[in-house]
Parts: structure tokens; C-alpha cells; sequence
């Protein structure tokens, strides 16, 4: 057996499939991949080939951060790649929207028709067509590569990708200075670790191997977090905070840091902006005032604190299900401020990791070709907020008449569903989906277009939870007639008469234009890469002990004036959710129960529900609730309930359980709608409110209430 790479051109300019024994239907060959998914782990693959079909796929084990390891959803890849349910041919809608009633058709029917009703759209104006994509896969070619630059020159209303991170980017940008953290690896000597609104074991498998290295070396591990989950069982200490209160949790922890004068004063008074306008800010959250805010106890708040400054190296591992709140991005400048403070940046294993994504010498302007747009830069096309998709296309002025879809899957993972299944439901609507599957989303396509799998073409990704570039080569050929987001943009711009070289440009000039080779961080060649597979950025052990953020002053700024000068507060504070008893009493009143909604075990956000044994694991949709919370309703463990506020409802089978605090439910998604008993996931109660800075959403924002599911 031999470990292949991709051959680097092709006849259209794009990297073909993988050469020598896997092409020829020989022996058995095994070609290096990356995971695509929107994961921080971004895991570097070995996909074993066999007489031209991909037989297994497995974790790279020279790979430091995979080390040999998959989660349960990758590692059933092949199941997902060779699914009877792939879309294999162009498909043209025959039914009412919704119906998922298609019929086969050629690539140039498709192609034609969509050119030709994308060109009259256009003569009207351009900014009533929008496209729609996310995280569906993460790579620099088949994410927004081609895409974004057909859609710039195509003058499309621009899609604010606000759905998941922006929030917690916009928190490290104004605090750090961008999305920069310390080494994944390094947290196996770290003396303790803060585990902050992350269910690890879930949602980042391969750090938490990292920390269970530390575990056994004497360090003390706590979960932040609302929920007890299967990270916080293995914790040696749980707080169980309210949801939307963790910048009074880390504020009330600076109160004490300072009150007691545990601090590094050398590194606050050397790489550090704003100390003393923080000092009072933190003065007005004593331990009692955030014990009250939190729903946790005093002896909580301070000893945590305690530990805190007192246990070397500390480390926190934030990850983003705390920043789906109102304050989300000023919960994430609060944790943020907290390493500057006792000096934990000092330390190798010290500071704090929530996204590592600028530690990569990306360049976003060459990759996705802004200057494209017309009006570019002083009046660029209008922006739409996906968080906002139901809105939009229900009320947005001027209308929305085409959305083009890929990467994503906003029916089912947009929040407030009942509005955006309305938008979708438009007959008027031409909607295309390029996909893998037939998801709620591709059910209300006019045109839906097969698109490859990871194994079927070629990507470079970067991560956003370790220093690693990774190398995807192609390993199989593409199934039926499957193809690359990247050739279909790429046609439609030649098909649209664009002619400029940047819409021409090959898989492999998009893959050079993202990033800087040249860079003393990167350290390796294109080349190097594909035949390699991943290679670390050159950074120091401890970049950030002498200072030098990627900040305007290069230091952790406390205090922005960027934020000052927009007209907002400098300093992170608590932001209280907008449902709560705090903002709403009246709502909180009629709707007690604050819900989150974390991904199951055994999907990533709404992709491999359709995987038969994965979705067996979970078997249905699931609601946790306390016993206290459940009694007070009448409702008993198994019984399917009802969770329902002002936007919507949907069902789910009570888990009744004290991992979920009192006060919280929490409902595991997302489920796509058509697989759910009642047609509805948990968006439908979720609201299109967006956060604090960032202009993310608020799904960990939500009151609702519970009941038993009435009979029939």
C-alpha cells in the first residue's frame, strides 16, 4: 500500500483524482484528506481506495492534532459518500414548493435555464438575487472561493455570514485584536483548565483528549456551563451558570483578582490597555451580585477566581455556544480580558483559546476578489443578514427573487422557522441548491444540482481550533454527475459572459490566492502541502508573552477605542438576554423556561441526519428537563412534550434528568423538519434577534414553555 497525492492540474486547470493505483482500479492506495465540517479539530484523513472506491477513511496518526482519531460522524464518511440518497443528476422541480417532487435533467438544461432567469433578475437589479451558504464545508476552493467571486461580479446582494462564530470573532477582535489563541497541544501541561461553554467530548473530540493528558498529570479541569454534560461529568468541577451570564461570571472573577490583589501587575502595566477604566467596571460585580445574576453560589464565584490565580499555567477553552446570546460577544471580551490579568499568557500552556483562525496568514481579499463587486469599495451592493433569512425574504425592499444555495441548509438551521419556511415557500422565489442530499432546504429548490463530497475534489483548509493548513486531495472520482462547486460557479460565470482572468481562475490559483506562501509562518510550498497533507504555523510556543497582539496599541486592550469611537462601551459588561426575568419579566412570566440547543452527539449542526446509523443513535428528538421543572407540568420521563413560545413550536421526547439545571431545558438539534414528528425542529421557537457586536444570532436566547403533547 502506498500514500498517494493528487495530482496537482488537469485538463479544465482544477486537480483531478488521485493517480497511480486508485485511477487504474489496481492495487489499494491511500490518499491524505482533510475533514471539511465546522469543526475546530479540522482533521487531517487517510482515505484508503480500493479499485477506484473509497473502502475507509481514518484519522492521520503522525497528524499532533488528529492523532489517529475520528469522531463517530467521520468515520462513517464512506456510508455518507455512497448513500442511495445522494443527488446524483441535475433535478428539476415538478411539484409545489415544499413537495420535493423533482425530475431528472441534463447539466446543460440547467444551467441554461438558470443563466437565463439570473440574467433577467440582473437587468432589473442585481441585489435581488442573494446567495446563501455557510460552513457546509470550509475550504478555501469549495467554500467561498469561486463562489463569492461569481456572486461579486454578479453585483448579488452580499450575505452577511453572521450564523455561528461572529459574535465571539467580534469579542477577540476588539479585546485581542483579532481571532488568536495559544496552541491546542499545549494544554496538556496546563495546571488547570476552564472549560467554558464547550460540551468538548461533542464538539471538539481531539482537545479534550489534550486536556484529559492534563487531567493526568495532576490538573484540575472545570466546566462552565448550563448543561451537565458529558465534558462536565469528567470535570472535576461543574458551574452551572445560567445561560447568557458568563461576562458576570468573568467580571464578578476580576472583582476578586483585584480586590485581593492577585494579579500580574508587570504585565498588565507592560502589554495591557484600559486597567484602571476595567477596575471599575469589575467593582460593580461583587461575588454576591454575580452569585444572583448566575443562579450560582458565592462560594462558586470566588473560588473559582481563586483557583484561577493561583494554579500555573491556567488556560481557558471558550467555544461558541456561550456567544449566542444578546451579550455574547461582550461575554467573550470579558473571558478574554481574564489571562492578561494574572499574567497567564506568560506560560506556553497558559491564555486562552476560542478560535486560532488569524494564526494563519490567510488573505480574504485576493481569495474572494471584493473589488469585483460594482460600486466597490464606496457603494457596494446592500448586506442581508442570514440570521435574518425569513425576514428578508418576506419584507426586504427591494424583493429577494432568487436565492442560490450552497454549503447550507437555512430551513432547517435559520432561526424562527415558520417565517423562513413562508420565504422559501414563494412561488415566485427561484431558489437553486447545490447539495449532497435532499434537506428541507433542497425541497423547495426550482433546480437542484448534485454536488461532489470531500473524497470527489480538491481543498485546502485552515482551522479554527489549531495552528494546521491542511490539503484535501480528491481520492475518488466524482459520483454520477456530481460536480464541484467550484466548476458550476465557474460555468455560470462563463455561461453569464464574465470574463475576468479571477473567474476563470483554476481550483489551485484560488488555493494560492488565500493565502501568503511567502509568509515565515507558513513554511511550506503548495506542493509540499498536498504531498504532506497538513503543515503547523511557525509561531512561538508562547506568542503572546511579551505582548504584541494583533490590537491598533499590540496590546490585550481592555479598553477599545475603536468601540468608543462607534458610539459604543469600551468596556466588556454584562448584557442581559433579551428573554430573561432581567430584560422581559412579563415574557419570562408566560414562557419560564430559558432552552438551549446544542448539537446532538451524532450530527454537526443539520448534516448526517440523513446517515441511517447516526440518526438510529439518536433515535428521535430530545428535550432534557429537571425533575423539579418536569413536575411542576406534569410531565414525566419518555413522555412527548410540547415546547412552544410566541414564534412556534415543536415536539420532543422528555429526558427528565438533573443535567439540565433548573430553569434551562435543553433541546438537541437540529433535526431536519421533515424527520421530525410534527414537521418542526427546534427553530421554530428560535428568534432572529441578533447579538451584542457582530450581528450573530441568539439562539442560546429563548424562552419557552413546556407541556405535554396534546393526544393525537
Amino acid at each position: 500500500m502506498d500514500i498517494s497525492q493528487a495530482s496537482l492540474t488537469s485538463t479544465s486547470g482544477a486537480p483531478g483524482p488521485a493517480p497511480g493505483p486508485a485511477a487504474a482500479d489496481a492495487a489499494e492506495t491511500v490518499v491524505r484528506g482533510a475533514c471539511p465540517h465546522d469543526c475546530p479539530d479540522t482533521c487531517a484523513l487517510l482515505v484508503t481506495v480500493r479499485d477506484g472506491k473509497a473502502v475507509k477513511v481514518a484519522g492521520d496518526p503522525d497528524h499532533p492534532g488528529t492523532h489517529g482519531a475520528l469522531c463517530t460522524k467521520v468515520s462513517r464518511y464512506t456510508e455518507r459518500t455512497y448513500s442511495p440518497d445522494r443527488i446524483l443528476t441535475p433535478m428539476r422541480r415538478v411539484g409545489r414548493k415544499g413537495e420535493g417532487r423533482f425530475e431528472p435533467a441534463t447539466w446543460d438544461e440547467a444551467l441554461s435555464d438558470i443563466t437565463s432567469r439570473l440574467k433577467a433578475i440582473a437587468a432589473r437589479d442585481p441585489q435581488r438575487i442573494l446567495p446563501y451558504s455557510y460552513a457546509g464545508t470550509m475550504g478555501w476552493v469549495q467554500g467561498e472561493g469561486m463562489g463569492s467571486r461569481f456572486f461579486h461580479r454578479l453585483g448579488a446582494s452580499q450575505l452577511d455570514r453572521t450564523i455561528c462564530s461572529s459574535p465571539g470573532i467580534a469579542g477577540l477582535t476588539y479585546t485581542l485584536g483579532g481571532a488568536v489563541g495559544m496552541d491546542v497541544e499545549r494544554f496538556a501541561d496546563s495546571g488547570l483548565i476552564l472549560i467554558w461553554g464547550s460540551n468538548s467530548i461533542t464538539s471538539n473530540l481531539h482537545f479534550w483528549t489534550f486536556a484529559q493528558q492534563a487531567k493526568r498529570r495532576g490538573a484540575k479541569l472545570v466546566a462552565i456551563d448550563p448543561y451537565r454534560s458529558d465534558t462536565a461529568l469528567k470535570c472535576h468541577q461543574h458551574v452551572a451558570l445560567m445561560p447568557g451570564t458568563d461576562a458576570a461570571l468573568a467580571l464578578g472573577m476580576m472583582n476578586l483578582l483585584i480586590a485581593e490583589d492577585r494579579l500580574d501587575r508587570d504585565y498588565i502595566e507592560r502589554y495591557t490597555l484600559g486597567f484602571e477604566a476595567l477596575a471599575e467596571r469589575a467593582a460593580q460585580y461583587p461575588p454576591e451580585r454575580v452569585a444572583q445574576i448566575c443562579g450560582i453560589t458565592v462560594e462558586e464565584v470566588v473560588g473559582l477566581a481563586r483557583d484561577y490565580a493561583t494554579t500555573r499555567p491556567a488556560a481557558i477553552r471558550l467555544n461558541y455556544g456561550m456567544q449566542r446570546t444578546h451579550g455574547g460577544a461582550n461575554g467573550v471580551r470579558a473571558i478574554a480580558s481574564l489571562p492578561a490579568l494574572i499574567g497567564a499568557w506568560r506560560d506556553p500552556a497558559g491564555g486562552m483559546l476560542l478560535s486560532s483562525s488569524h494564526m494563519v496568514p490567510v488573505t480574504p481579499g485576493r481569495q474572494v476578489r471584493p473589488e469585483l463587486m460594482p460600486g466597490w469599495p464606496e457603494k457596494p451592493p446592500r448586506t442581508i443578514n442570514m440570521v435574518q433569512i425569513g425576514d428578508a425574504l418576506l419584507s426586504a425592499d427591494p424583493p429577494i427573487e432568487a436565492v442560490v444555495v450552497y454549503n447550507s441548509n437555512p430551513v432547517a438551521v435559520a432561526p424562527e422557522s415558520e417565517k423562513v419556511i413562508a420565504g422559501f415557500a414563494r412561488e415566485d422565489l427561484f431558489t437553486v441548491v447545490l447539495e449532497h442530499f435532499q434537506t428541507d432546504t433542497a425541497d423547495y429548490a426550482d433546480w437542484l444540482l448534485p454536488a461532489t463530497t470531500q473524497l470527489e475534489h480538491f481543498d485546502v483548509h485552515k482551522t479554527y481550533g489549531h495552528w494546521y493548513v491542511l490539503a484535501n486531495n480528491p481520492a475518488i472520482a466524482p459520483l454520477g454527475q456530481a460536480r464541484p462547486n467550484s466548476d458550476v460557479f465557474r460555468e455560470l460565470a462563463a455561461r453569464m459572459g464574465f470574463d475576468e482572468p479571477a473567474l476563470r481562475a483554476s481550483d489551485e490559483e484560488i488555493v494560492r490566492d488565500s493565502m501568503d506562501w511567502n509568509s515565515p509562518q507558513v513554511g511550506a510550498s503548495l506542493e509540499q502541502l498536498r504531498r504532506e497533507g497538513w503543515t503547523k504555523m511557525r509561531h512561538a510556543p508562547a506568542p503572546f508573552a511579551q505582548g504584541g497582539f494583533p490590537s491598533p496599541s499590540g496590546r490585550c486592550e481592555f479598553y477599545s477605542q475603536r468601540l468608543a469611537d462607534q458610539g459604543l462601551d469600551p468596556l466588556p459588561d454584562w448584557v442581559p438576554p433579551y428573554e430573561s426575568a432581567a430584560s422581559n419579566p412579563a415574557l419570562a412570566a408566560r414562557y419560564p423556561l430559558a432552552m438551549i440547543s446544542p448539537p446532538a452527539r451524532t450530527f454537526l449542526n443539520s448534516s448526517f441526519v440523513n446517515v441511517p446509523s447516526l440518526r438510529a443513535s439518536e433515535r428521535e428528538p430530545a428535550i432534557e428537563i429537571h425533575p423539579e421543572d418536569a413536575a411542576a407540568r406534569g410531565i414525566a420521563d419518555g413522555d412527548l412534550v410540547e415546547a412552544f413560545n410566541d414564534r412556534g413550536r415543536f415536539l420532543a421526547k422528555a429526558s427528565v434528568s438533573d443535567r439540565a439545571r433548573t430553569g434551562v431545558v435543553v433541546a438537541w438539534g437540529i433535526w431536519w423538519h421533515k424527520l421530525t414528528q410534527g414537521g418542526r425542529n427546534v427553530n421554530a421557537v428560535t428568534s432572529q434577534a441578533i447579538t451584542d457586536l457582530g450581528r450573530g444570532p441568539t439562539f442560546y436566547d429563548c424562552l419557552v414553555e413546556l407541556r405535554r403533547a396534546p393526544a393525537g
